[in-house]
C-alpha cells in the first residue's frame, strides 16, 4: 500500500528541494548542486533523528543529489556551445519544472474544490402534482400550422416596421422651444419684420411639423415676441415682430 510522506509542511522530497532552492535564492537553471545537496542531507539528517521511520523516498533522492554532485566535480568534454547539453543537472532541472507545473495546478484545482462546495443546488423537482391544469397538446394538420406560422411571421415583421417608423419618427421629433428659435432665425436671416405663416413651415414638412409650428406660434404670440393677424376665417395669416419693449421672455 503506497502512502504520502509529510514532514514540516513538505510533501516529498521535491517540495523541499523546491523550498532549499528557493530560500537561497538560486536560478533553477543555475543550480549550484554542491551547496543544496548539503542543505539537504543536514535536513534529511535532522529529520531522521527525530523519526527514524520518516519516508526512504527523501533518501533516494538525496543519494541522486550525490551522484550528481560528483559528476559536476568531473571535468566535461565540449566547448562552450554545448555545455547546455553536456549539463548534468538538465535531468533534475526538468524534473524541478514538471514538479512546479503539477503543484500549481493540484493547487488551483484544490481552491476551485473549495469553492465548489460552497455552492448549494436545487435539485430539479416534477411540479405537475401541483398544478390543476394538465398539460394540452396541439393538434393541426401540417399545412394549418404552416400557414399560422408564415401569418405570425408577416405580422411580426410589420411590427418591427412600424416600430422602427416610430423611432425613427421620434428621433427627428422637435420640441416648440426649437421651433421658436428656428422662427427667430428666419426673420434675422430675411430682414423683415413681417413673414406669412406657410413661410414659417419647413419644407417638405407633415401635417405634425404643421401642427409644431402653430403651437411655437402661439406661444410667440402669448410672450409678445410676434402678432398674428388673419383678417377671416380661414384667410391667410400673417405674422409679425413686435417691438422690444412689448416682448415678455
Amino acid at each position: 500500500m503506497s502512502y504520502k510522506v509529510k514532514i514540516d509542511n513538505f510533501e516529498g522530497p521535491f517540495d523541499l528541494l523546491c523550498y532549499l532552492i528557493e530560500n537561497a535564492e538560486m536560478n533553477i537553471y543555475d543550480i549550484q548542486v554542491s551547496r543544496i545537496t548539503a542543505q539537504y542531507l543536514s535536513y534529511i539528517e535532522e529529520m531522521r533523528m527525530n523519526d527514524p521511520a520518516f519516508g526512504g523516498e527523501f533518501m533516494v533522492l538525496a543519494a541522486s543529489l550525490i551522484e550528481l554532485k560528483s559528476k559536476m566535480l568531473l571535468p566535461r568534454a565540449g566547448t562552450a556551445a554545448n555545455s547546455t547539453e553536456d549539463d548534468p543537472r538538465s535531468e533534475l532541472v526538468t524534473k524541478l519544472i514538471l514538479y512546479r507545473k503539477f503543484k500549481t495546478a493540484a493547487a488551483f484545482l484544490l481552491e476551485r474544490e473549495e469553492l465548489a462546495s460552497l455552492l448549494f443546488e436545487k435539485p430539479g423537482e416534477d411540479l405537475q402534482p401541483y398544478t390543476d391544469e394538465p398539460d394540452e397538446y396541439l393538434r393541426m394538420e401540417p399545412e394549418r400550422f404552416a400557414r399560422a406560422f408564415r401569418a405570425f411571421l408577416t405580422g411580426s415583421r410589420r411590427m418591427d416596421e412600424i416600430k422602427n417608423l416610430y423611432a425613427r419618427t421620434g428621433r427627428r421629433r422637435e420640441t416648440a422651444e426649437t421651433r421658436m428659435s428656428f422662427i427667430k432665425a428666419l426673420f434675422a436671416r430675411k430682414k423683415v419684420g413681417k413673414l406669412r405663416f406657410w413661410e414659417l413651415l419647413r419644407r417638405n414638412g407633415d401635417r405634425g411639423d404643421m401642427v409644431l409650428t402653430f403651437v411655437a406660434l402661439l406661444e410667440m404670440v402669448r410672450n409678445k415676441t410676434v402678432r398674428a393677424k388673419q383678417d377671416g376665417s380661414f384667410a391667410e395669416i400673417t405674422v409679425e415682430l413686435c417691438d422690444a419693449a412689448e416682448r415678455v421672455e
